[in-house]
């Protein structure tokens, strides 16, 4: 089953109404009962789902995402979506992968859902990572559930010809995730932790000093920790280089029309003034220097 309904903001489908968020072709949005294939566990607290889903769905970008209707769970029913970056897309095998952390009630349903299982997911959802023609070094900076938002963004830059350097941030090696895929992929690939210390903001700073005096980043991308975005838009400012970064946030609706997940962000990159935008549908994705910590 899928079904459409209209969109005030989406970026991926056909109508020729223009987009409000990201100044594209606006596309309606799509209700998907998709197919569960896997739903594997990764570590101690995450797991790796994949779904069979229509050609549209399959064809999410870099950082959009979808709003999943999560089935009830040992910890009670979850009457709002749950909104879950894409950690991968195929059109051509048209699956859809999340990599998610089992936490609260929606993502406790998500848990339980077996092969063959229908998962109800709206979507693709958002505007995603836009990279600048002629991106040459790409620096993905990520922890935790970040990490999904951020590995479909080196893939499509290493298909565009780009370097991709993913430094992936953890409590400990235990829960260092997509290490291998990004590797595959063709990344150069950094490890740091809690546990050994090399997380820590000064050294982590001294480490992607010297990478970029090795050879300069000219695209800078985060999800995932306040902390890292906070180094990572005092670096891109040192640098003078530009980056975006993705947004977690809860939501009501996804499409722009309950307002719940609206945040602060500047109304340009070295301004003073505030200006208020939805996460998911001005967003997830936003100018690494306009967004605001919290």
């Amino acid at each position: 089953m899928t079904e459409t309904v209209a969109s005030p903001c989406a970026t991926h489908t056909e109508t020729s109404a223009e987009s409000r968020c990201c100044g594209e072709i606006a596309l309606d949005i799509a209700e998907h009962a998709c197919q569960v294939l896997q739903n594997t566990r990764v570590n101690a607290e995450y797991r790796h789902m994949i779904v069979a889903t229509p050609a549209g769905a399959a064809s999410a970008q870099p950082g959009q995402f979808f709003h999943l209707a999560c089935p009830p769970g040992a910890a009670g029913t979850s009457f709002l979506r749950r909104p879950m970056s894409v950690y991968g897309a195929d059109p051509v095998l048209r699956t859809v992968e999340f990599l998610y952390k089992v936490q609260g009630t929606g993502t406790q349903g998500l848990a339980t859902m077996q092969p063959g299982d229908t998962l109800d997911a709206l979507g693709p959802l958002g505007c995603g990572f836009q990279l600048p023609e002629g991106t040459r070094h790409v620096l993905l900076v990520a922890r935790g559930a970040g990490l999904a938002t951020l590995a479909p963004l080196a893939a499509r830059a290493i298909t565009l010809g780009a370097r991709v350097t993913a430094v992936l941030s953890a409590r400990s090696h235990a829960f260092v995730m997509s290490a291998d895929r990004l590797r595959e992929a063709g990344a150069t690939v950094h490890i740091v932790t809690d546990e050994d210390g090399s997380s820590d903001p000064a050294r982590l700073e001294a480490q992607l000093e010297a990478l970029h005096a090795e050879a300069p980043f000219d695209f800078l991308s985060t999800c995932g920790s306040n902390r890292l975005l906070m180094l990572l838009q005092k670096l891109g400012k040192a640098w003078n280089v530009a980056g975006q970064t993705a947004i977690e946030q809860h939501m009501g609706c996804g499409i722009g029309s309950c307002y719940a997940c609206v945040r602060p962000f500047r109304e340009q990159a070295d301004s003073d003034r505030l200006t208020f935008r939805r996460v998911c549908c001005e967003g997830p994705v936003f100018d690494l220097q306009e967004t605001t910590s919290w």
